[in-house]
């Protein structure tokens, strides 16, 4: 019978992994996922503000693609300086 799964290439190297006995269980699941969950929020919390003098262009434009993208502009914004300070965006020259 064929798998009906239809796995990605990502996927696929998972399941022979696995398949293979690479991956072992956790000894202390609850542990490890509650210091995992708390490393993503503090990675992620939002705890600075900043104010910040653009063209009314500018801000018209960036609300346009925010909306196209179904966000809102400030998340576009800072999603955009995320990826600017940790080397993600690339530039277009």
């Amino acid at each position: 019978m064929k798998n009906p799964l239809k796995l990605d290439e990502e996927e696929v190297k998972i399941l022979r992994d696995f398949e293979r006995g690479e991956f072992t269980s956790l000894t202390n699941f609850k542990q490890e996922k509650r210091q995992l969950e708390e490393a993503a929020h503090n990675f992620l919390q939002k705890d600075k503000r900043i104010n910040i003098r653009i063209s009314s262009r500018d801000l018209e434009t960036l609300q346009k693609k925010a909306a196209k993208e179904g966000m809102p502009y400030q998340t576009l914004i800072s999603s955009t300086l995320h990826k600017f300070v940790t080397g993600k965006l690339k530039s277009v020259e």
